[in-house]
């Protein structure tokens, strides 16, 4: 099997938890929950990122949508309540969206499903002519596919991206409203040169495109190249990404057929922050039952990226967790099991590379049998990781140590910038399992902005 693509896809470039099994075996009980301060607020979506609380506190802070008036409150149950939400009133007026329950991005303006075959009605598309088009054994491996079925393949997404991504403004707050089981299903939220968004308690599902691109140039067997992140930052600023849950089911990748030898993938990122995106903080999320979960900078000569991860949950996660270029990268407190999950199974954690400046403190490890402590980092060569206090199964462990050790191209171990908004950073990481399975990922947040944890056994999908 070739090693997996860092490449970002060619569209693009144009848990169930911790149990109380697991916790008895780990040695580790509930342990009070440690958060930034925050007052209650009015409601859920009045409130505001709280000071130091990660990059996104940096300069004059992330408000979203918090300075809405009434009349550009909003709470919507379907696309397309949700579309006129996203594009009513003044741009730039500050604007609160209210998730509540399911909302389907595969579906009409009349709320009627959608699947592949009306994405490909009329377009002259066939996933039986495209691969005949472009079989390696007759169109060869040195360029990507042009002609009719290419193009008809394009014309096909083009009708889904349509439905399925989501522009966001800025000065945007969308949250879910508590007890409603808020999700966004099969679509793509979009801050696009947006500033000042917060996003918050909605559960992400299958965000899945219908006619990912074969690219035989893409590593060494080549690869299908999906569209669509379930929330994507292109030249975003002063982002929130809080207590959300994003996973691939119920469409598990395990399903996936393989043509050309590879992975028929129609999965792309969880949440990327790309295109000189900056000053964002991402907490308190779940990332669970994906593959390319998290991408910091799309090429080598992005800019910017600061990003703040702490108090998230990776589990059943393969890879990018995050992948970091170029940028000033803050992961702490942040939870990571590399244990297989409906066919997830692990790669590795955290990539550093193109002179990425990660800072890694006080994370936990659970190792699974099948992996090595010298398997959760990976690099080109010229990024770097520091940091202090991260344990693997409750022990003080140097990762880079380990990795420099089995591998050519060293991480470094000296970054050039300190952090400073660390608000909630605990030193001791021993308590991350127990109180991140009761605390992270959508359905513990209330109406007041409070946080009412689950039982440590409560079980969680994506």
């Amino acid at each position: 099997m070739s090693a997996p693509s860092h490449r970002r896809s060619p569209a693009a470039r144009r848990l169930a938890l911790v149990g109380a099994a697991v916790l008895a075996a780990a040695g580790l009980g509930a342990v009070p929950l440690v958060m930034s301060a925050q007052a209650a607020v009015a409601d859920l979506g009045h409130a505001a990122l709280p000071a130091k609380d990660g990059w996104a506190a940096a300069g004059s802070g992330t408000t979203g949508g918090s300075a809405a008036d009434a009349a550009h409150v909003f709470t919507v149950t379907d696309r397309a309540g949700l579309v006129k939400a996203l594009k009513a009133g003044k741009a730039g007026a500050p604007r609160i969206i209210q998730v509540k329950g399911v909302i389907d991005a595969n579906t009409d303006d009349s709320g009627k499903p959608l699947d592949c075959a009306d994405y490909a009605s009329g377009t002259g598309y066939s996933l039986a002519g495209y691969l005949k088009a472009y079989d390696p054994a007759t169109w060869g491996r040195s360029k990507l596919p042009s002609g009719a079925q290419e193009d008809a393949r394009a014309a096909a997404q083009a009708r889904q991206a349509a439905r399925v991504v989501l522009p966001v403004p800025s000065r945007t707050t969308i949250v879910g409203v508590p007890g409603t089981g808020a999700t966004i299903t099969g679509g793509s939220l979009q801050l696009k040169d947006a500033d000042n968004v917060i996003v918050r308690n909605l559960s992400f599902t299958d965000t899945r495109d219908c006619f990912p691109q074969w690219d035989p140039t893409d590593g060494s067997s080549g690869n299908w190249n999906s569209a669509y992140d379930s929330v994507t930052l292109r030249g975003a600023t002063h982002v929130w990404a809080d207590h959300n849950t994003f996973g691939d089911g119920p469409h598990y990748d395990r399903s996936n057929p393989a043509y050309f030898g590879r992975e028929y993938q129609v999965h792309d990122g969880a949440l990327d922050i790309t295109k000189a995106s900056d000053l964002v903080t991402v907490e308190y999320n779940r990332f669970t039952n994906h593959d390319k979960t998290m991408l910091i900078g799309s090429s080598d000569n992005d800019t910017r990226l600061r990003v703040t991860l702490h108090h998230n949950v990776f589990q059943g996660i393969v890879q990018r967790a995050p992948l970091a270029r170029v940028g000033q990268v803050h992961l702490y407190n942040n939870y990571y099991e590399t244990a297989q999950l409906n066919g997830y199974g692990a790669s590795y954690s955290i990539n550093s590379r193109a002179g990425a400046q990660v800072v890694a403190q006080g994370n936990y490890w659970a190792l699974s049998a099948d992996r090595k402590v010298s398997q959760l980092l990976s690099g080109d060569g010229t990024g770097a990781v520091a940091g202090s206090g991260n344990l693997v199964d409750g022990k003080v462990t140097d990762l880079v140590a380990a990795y420099n050790a089995a591998n050519s191209k060293k991480i470094r171990t000296t970054v050039n910038w300190t952090p400073t908004l660390t608000a909630g950073y605990r030193a001791d990481a021993s308590g991350l399992p127990g109180e991140l399975a009761r605390t992270a990922g959508a359905g513990v947040l209330t109406a007041a902005g409070t946080v009412a944890p689950r039982p440590a056994t409560g079980a969680v999908t994506g």
